[in-house]
């Protein structure tokens, strides 16, 4: 049996892994490739790469970094999750074998809604940088540029609103129908964002730019970036296995990196509700790391402990 389990091998999950192995912990990490770090061509805002580092790049030094302390990381897909009746969980991988641990990780990240593009490969226009998917992560090297953001509501008002700050060229066009009240417009005139009415029917890529043909019009209408503003869905299938339900955001509690979803288990990442980014993501695999491990600890009785305890390892233990 191995102590830990890690589900997912993203920024979060490795970092676990990291932390968990030089505790002296066996931990496995069962990842399926889908971490959202990989589609990154090149993250500006990792403390430490002035320069920027692709995401694939960043993914595979975390790795190495995690395998050299003794940690295991394999590619895998975790079907099924249940918890011990003696303690402890049981995974169920596509491959049939089943994986027990006396606490687990779950890292399992989100599914992005993806645009599909009529004309051009999808993966080529992300590594052209006219398809992008994160302002937060490099709004910055979009300066001045024609921006388009795809979205028909007040997520995608406000993903326009934020790209205003970098350029004065930004447009917001929808994917349907514009569905904004006259308040939100009033605020996106008041910034200088166009609102296009008519919605987007073919998207296609071609060089140095993304061209969105409209509904009645026969000419594209060129950008240099399109940022689809479509959202995510959190992967919180085993934690709902569990009987552990999603908030009202549709993710897993944004407290569950350091308080225990139940005895052994806790979450990080961008499964977690809050602010999706890899520096955050690091943090929290850090925190739930020594968290199941002073938990672990506690099981053991290799803990001093105060006259009155403190439940799921909630201070450091020396």
């Amino acid at each position: 049996m191995e102590d830990v389990l890690v589900v997912g091998g993203g920024p979060a999950g490795l970092t676990a892994a990291l932390y968990l192995a030089r505790y002296r912990r066996r931990v496995r990490v069962i990842h399926d490739l889908r971490s959202r770090a990989l589609l990154a061509p090149l993250a500006h805002n990792v403390p430490g790469f002035p320069g920027g580092i692709a995401g694939a790049e960043l993914i595979a030094r975390m790795t190495e970094h995690a395998e050299r302390y003794g940690a295991t990381i394999e590619k895998g897909r975790v079907t099924r999750l249940s918890a011990r009746e003696q303690g402890g969980y049981d995974a169920m991988l596509d491959t049939g074998e089943t994986v027990s641990a006396r606490g687990a990780i779950l890292a399992t990240g989100v599914d992005t809604r993806t645009v599909t593009l009529d004309e051009g490969d999808h993966d080529a226009a992300v590594r052209a940088g006219v398809l992008r998917y994160c302002p937060i992560c490099d709004g910055y090297e979009q300066q001045g540029a024609a921006i388009a953001v795809l979205g028909s509501d007040l997520h995608g008002a406000a993903e326009a609103m934020f790209l205003r700050q970098y350029s004065d060229a930004v447009t917001l066009i929808p994917k349907e129908r514009v569905a904004l009240t006259a308040h939100q417009r009033a605020d996106l005139s008041a910034s200088n964002v166009a609102v296009l009415e008519r919605k987007i029917v073919a998207i296609g890529h071609a060089g140095q730019s993304i061209a969105l043909t409209l509904d009645g019009e026969t000419v594209p209408r060129r950008y240099d970036i399109l940022y689809p503003a479509l959202g995510s869905r959190p992967r919180t299938e085993l934690a709902e296995q569990l009987g552990i339900a999603p908030d009202a955001e549709g993710g897993l509690v944004a407290s569950a990196f350091g308080e225990a979803l139940r005895p052994g288990l806790f979450a990080a990442g961008d499964v977690l509700t809050g602010l999706d980014q890899i520096s955050v993501a690091t943090g929290q695999g850090a925190m739930a790391a020594t968290r199941l491990h002073n938990w672990l600890r506690e099981q053991e009785h290799h803990v001093v402990t105060e006259d009155t305890p403190v439940a799921n390892g909630a201070r450091p233990r020396r």
